[in-house]
């Protein structure tokens, strides 16, 4: 350290020291958890973070992972202590260059300050740590990293951020990300939003460098490491895209590629219905051991099974409609998720119609017709579904419906004006299924009370398919089943995979 930074650190030292010099600290702990009654301990309170830098290095053949995150947060109360959440072993941690002290228990990083933190303060946190995450558990024995046999993959929700960075891990504190990785030659390290280059070392390992300069939560920022084959161009909007296929892809290599090479397009598309895209960059991952798909902000990853019976441009609709449905405007809380897997297999239906393979009516009264009145499909309550079930399948198929039977009921202008007046007015932010509803009034002028009570919060098989042609055959006194359109067999098979998701 040169004299001039030891200077600059003994007046900073000194600053801190006569912060609270005189006075009373009124302050208390900050709540180990957001709030989120599905998951009590996600999240955190007492503080609201801006930016992380993550600064890491990972050893494949070891599962090992070591190096510093910077958090930078501001108090949002006067706090003596506040929790991250991380189950890493840490080894230092520093709060505005001072070391704090800390305790670790279930997932929780308890952290105490030197002189507690006063509301509206800039905080600066860094936490170094070195551990070996796929042999880390929860408190429940789940570990959510995975390694794999040429790296790993930190992606998962509703949490994956413990096994690799410390955070506050919950929707509701969305965050800019600087993720720098080094790993050996040969290793590619895949993160979200723009890739700002590589640096060789002398060691023989290079670091891989990502910038997400738009909100983000915590769960869905990753990392995929391994052996990819890498494509970089530009879409027609002027934006970069990365897309990245794992060398070990085998048999479905090619229609993984002729999927997500279609991502731009898709995108287009959605912009019609939804409005304009909310990020800074686009692409997509094909990738193995990960047994669904998750739509990672800006690059969603998307496994190899999705393409065992040939391209599947359908789960690209799937996870790209989550960038406006889940990433840019993201779930208040857990039992919010409809307004996420609703809206985006209702992207599902909106691609059927849009390529020629089935209106998305036909898809409504098909996916009506699937499960009959007694099926335990229609027991889900998805406007509420329960910790745990929240990827349960009626929350994908009973929530396109919904969204069908407000589209029926209100008109397509009207429709589509709530989805974009939607997007726009919560764009980066968080919200809940009761906003949805008011903003959905106040677009169409409507009351929509029943329609959403019967559709979201009802127990059983609503009445009618919603805007359901009369098929009925009035000799035999039934009604004939809906056909099956052409977009239904990939429908069906991405809502298959994407049941994996359903732990």
């Amino acid at each position: 350290m040169s004299i001039r930074s030891k200077a600059t650190a003994a007046v900073a030292t000194a600053a801190a020291m006569t912060l609270f010099a005189g006075t009373a600290l009124a302050a208390a702990p900050g709540a180990p958890g957001a709030g989120d009654p599905y998951y009590p301990t996600a999240g955190n309170g007492g503080y609201d973070v801006s930016h992380y830098d993550i600064r890491l290095n990972y050893q494949p053949g070891a599962d090992r992972l070591w190096g510093t995150t910077t958090i930078l947060a501001k108090a949002t109360e006067d706090l003596t202590q506040f929790n991250l959440d991380f189950l890493l072993k840490v080894k230092t941690l520093r709060v505005n260059n001072a070391p704090a002290t800390f305790s670790q228990a279930d997932g929780e990083l308890t952290v105490t300050p030197k002189g507690g933190l006063r509301k509206n303060a800039d905080v600066t946190i860094v936490v170094t740590y070195d551990d070996v995450p796929g042999q880390v558990k929860d408190a429940a024995g789940f570990t959510a990293w995975t390694k794999t046999v040429d790296g790993a993959l930190g992606i998962g929700e509703p949490q994956i951020a413990s096994w690799w960075f410390p955070s506050n891990d919950h929707p509701t504190d969305k965050a800019t990300y600087d993720v720098s990785v080094a790993v050996p030659d040969g290793t590619e390290v895949l993160s979200n939003g723009r890739f700002v280059g590589n640096t060789r070392l002398i060691n023989g390992w290079t670091r891989w460098n990502w910038r997400s300069t738009k909100p983000q939560a915590s769960y869905l920022t990753f990392i995929n490491i391994g052996q990819f084959e890498i494509r970089q161009s530009t879409a027609p909007n002027g934006q970069p895209v990365l897309n990245a296929y794992s060398e070990r892809l085998g048999e479905n290599r090619d229609a993984a590629i002729a999927s997500i090479e279609r991502t731009s397009e898709v995108i287009e598309f959605e912009e019609s219905v939804f409005g304009p895209y909310p990020f800074e960059a686009q692409g997509g991952i094909g990738t193995n051991d990960l047994g669904y798909a998750l739509e990672n902000q800006t690059r969603p990853n998307y496994d190899t099974a999705f393409f065992r019976r040939g391209a599947n441009t359908y789960v690209v609709a799937h996870e790209l409609g989550h960038q406006w449905f889940g990433d840019s405007v993201s779930t208040h809380h857990w039992r919010d998720i409809w307004l996420n897997e609703g809206f985006a297999s209702y992207a599902e239906f909106l691609w059927s119609e849009h390529i020629g393979e089935g209106t998305a009516q036909e898809n409504a009264d098909f996916t009506y017709d699937l499960y009959p009145a007694d099926s335990p499909f229609w027991q889900v309550v998805i406007g509420d579904p329960g910790s745990g079930n929240e990827f349960n399948g009626a929350v994908y198929d009973r929530g396109a419906l919904t969204l069908h039977a407000l589209r029926v009921a209100v008109g397509d202008d009207k429709f589509f004006g709530i989805l974009k007046a939607w997007t726009a007015k919560k764009r980066y932010s968080d919200a809940t299924i009761e906003e949805f509803i008011a903003t959905a009034e106040e677009v169409s002028g409507q009351q929509l009370d029943e329609l959403f009570q019967t559709w979201l919060f009802t127990k059983g098989k609503p009445a009618e398919a919603p805007g359901r042609a009369s098929v009925g055959i009035a000799s035999a006194g039934v009604t004939a089943k809906a056909a099956e359109p052409k977009s239904r067999q990939k429908i069906a098979l991405t809502h298959e995979v994407l049941a994996a998701h359903d732990h």
